[in-house]
């Protein structure tokens, strides 16, 4: 990662993440999104997302950590941390797997 300038702010705001966000808007079908991702990120960045998104259900389940790490293969820690944003974040992993959820 680049080394940026400390600033009072500790998170990215917004209004900055805005722009991203509403080219992430403009894409209409999976093909176009994945690619976009594929474009805009790193194998790295992709996978770390791929994990992250990947342990989000099995947590609205239910699942002990230790078992999803044995499912999956993704870190205790990471887990935790997709737990914790779930809990505390900011609403976005609960509206995306809600409309994912069978009807």
């Amino acid at each position: 990662m680049k080394p940026r300038p400390l600033t009072t702010a500790a998170r990215l705001s917004d209004q900055d993440l805005l722009p991203l966000v509403q080219a992430l808007a403009t894409l209409k079908t999976p093909e176009e999104l994945t690619a976009f991702l594929r474009d805009l990120c790193t194998p790295a960045e992709l996978e770390a997302m791929v994990d992250r998104w990947r342990v989000v259900p099995l947590l609205r389940d239910g699942v002990p950590y230790r078992e999803i790490h044995e499912r999956t293969g993704v870190s205790v820690t990471t887990t935790g941390r997709v737990a914790r944003t779930l809990e505390q974040g900011h609403g976005g992993y609960a509206v995306a797997i809600d409309r994912l959820a069978p009807r």
